[in-house]
């Protein structure tokens, strides 16, 4: 008996037994097993990619189509990759206009010997898998997976079938594509072996395009796993779980040291691990490859504001406004390192050009801006000619007290949020502190979601020795900076929540 005859003669009786439910199940990479499970974290895995697959080829095709179709073929590439594991390369994470390059796998030690998998769902009788002209020139099997579930958006488990395998060399097909059901196929156990004689034999030969193109296609694998990594990435550090948005971003600098806005990325959770040093040193290789990177320089200067470096932070926000003139943020941020090394006069004029730039960096916000400081409002009070006219008035009016006066404002619109909160402000600087936080939460009754308002109630709680509540307050404000994507305030909301809980473990101790 040849060995042709024998798989057939295993192929049916695995079809009775396919029939039956009576399978091989070996969950052991690389043996052979008839059935292979699919589900939880990897299956969580392969749809994320489906879907970033899906998003980044909507314009062509249905977005639901995009993502049943990828869904269908790599769960089917999982198959085949578990039962051959290291004999055969990685799966191919890409999607390219105009096909794959009509090649799955090749063999890990002969990239001339390639492997198609295709991948259906349906009934044993009916069935059918169907490859090209072009698949069978490429390639040197065709390994078919019967995929028992429905393929959709919300299945949670996969049960997946190794249907059989088909040599090219007995396929007669010169143009067209050509169909096939599992009666056909030879029995799946026997795939391994025919590879490894294929190898042995060496006579499976591609031309040089053949292997120009299966050389892009390695690099596209490589462009798409790096992409998948960025995003789980980026998902780790929303749910602020920074240790794990690192160890994806480092994976995805493994796959692309090029890309400067994963080193960005990378700096970016660093910082909120409160790991200056590494941050800074992110930032650095984001700017030596993008050197125009604006964001990078804001971030290298916050970073070395933070390790008290005030004139590197200087200088860092100076390049950021050498690239754009019109970066208020970096004008805000070089002011305030500039008021940290005395410089006043050059404080006064940057907080005046981010205004100008962008007036909502102080409606509302100006004590935050200001770094809550009486020594700033004093500045400004003895360098700014203030008329009631004056825009600056309006913006200003909070920080400089003794010239604010809505009362009438609040008259005037008794449901005006911001007229409220720079109320409160300026009781603040006036000594009232049951005042301000008297409008502070006037202000949070009108708009609950006002992070400033809630801010500065936490720091007027503090005054007046209620630290749980200024805590309470100060987390609810990190908390809606966080969703506004105000990273600086985030930061120091989260700052002033451990200072205060440090300082009251140590009153329960001292008491």
């Amino acid at each position: 008996m040849d060995w042709i005859t024998l798989l057939r003669s295993l192929q049916s009786d695995f079809i009775k037994r396919l029939s039956s439910g009576c399978l091989l199940h070996c969950q052991t990479e690389g043996q052979y097993s008839e059935l292979t499970i699919i589900s939880g974290e990897r299956l969580k895995l392969l749809r994320d990619f489906c879907w970033l697959m899906a998003e980044k080829y909507k314009r062509t095709s249905p977005v639901r189509d995009v993502f049943i179709n990828n869904l269908k073929g790599k769960l089917g590439e999982e198959v085949v990759k578990e039962r051959l594991a290291d004999f055969i390369t990685e799966v191919d994470y890409e999607k390219r206009f105009g096909g794959d390059g009509n090649i799955d796998f090749t063999l890990s030690c002969d990239r001339a010997i390639g492997i198609e998998v295709k991948s259906r769902h349906g009934s044993i009788e009916r069935v059918r898998w169907s490859v090209s002209s072009a698949e069978v020139e490429k390639n040197a099997v065709v390994v078919c997976i019967l995929i028992q579930e429905e393929v959709n958006e919300a299945q949670p488990e996969y049960h997946l079938f190794v249907a059989g395998f088909l040599p090219t060399q007995m396929i007669k097909l010169k143009t067209g594509r050509i169909s096939f059901g599992i009666e056909q196929l030879l029995y799946g156990g026997g795939l391994f072996g025919y590879l490894e004689q294929l190898q042995a034999a060496e006579n499976h030969h591609f031309s040089k395009q053949d292997k120009k193109t299966q050389f892009r296609h390695d690099i596209s694998i490589e462009e798409d796993l790096t992409q998948l990594h960025v995003k789980q990435g980026d998902e780790c550090f929303e749910k602020r779980e920074y240790e794990a948005a690192i160890k994806n971003y480092n994976t995805a600098l493994q796959l692309n040291p090029h890309d400067a806005e994963i080193y960005y990325k990378r700096g970016l959770a660093r910082y909120y691990l409160v790991d200056d040093e590494k941050a800074i040193a992110d930032y650095n290789q984001a700017i030596k490859i993008n050197p125009k990177y604006t964001k990078a320089y804001n971030k290298l200067g916050l970073a070395r504001y933070e390790l008290g470096d005030y004139e590197q932070a200087i200088e860092d926000y100076t390049q950021a406004i050498r690239i754009n003139p019109d970066n208020a943020v970096a004008y805000r941020n070089r002011a305030d390192a500039r008021f940290h090394i005395g410089d006043n006069q050059g404080a006064i004029e940057d907080y005046n050009q981010a205004i100008k730039i962008n007036p909502d960096y102080v409606n509302g916000n100006a004590r935050s801006q200001l770094g809550n400081s009486q020594k700033v409002i004093d500045i400004f009070t003895q360098s700014i000619e203030i008329s009631y006219d004056d825009v600056a008035y309006n913006n200003f009016g909070n920080a400089v007290s003794e010239l604010g006066d809505y009362n009438k404002a609040i008259k005037i619109n008794p449901d005006d949020a911001d007229a409220y909160y720079s109320r409160g402000n300026a009781r603040f600087d006036l000594g009232d502190r049951t005042g301000a936080i008297e409008d502070y939460t006037q202000a949070i009754k009108i708009n609950y979601n006002y992070g400033d308002a809630y801010y500065n109630r936490g720091i007027a709680r503090y005054s007046l020795g209620d630290k749980l509540l200024a805590i309470e307050d100060f987390q609810k404000a990190a908390d809606l900076y966080w969703k506004e994507g105000k990273l600086a305030e985030h930061k120091d909301a989260r700052e002033r929540i451990l200072e205060l809980e440090i300082e009251e473990s140590l009153d329960i101790l001292n008491f």
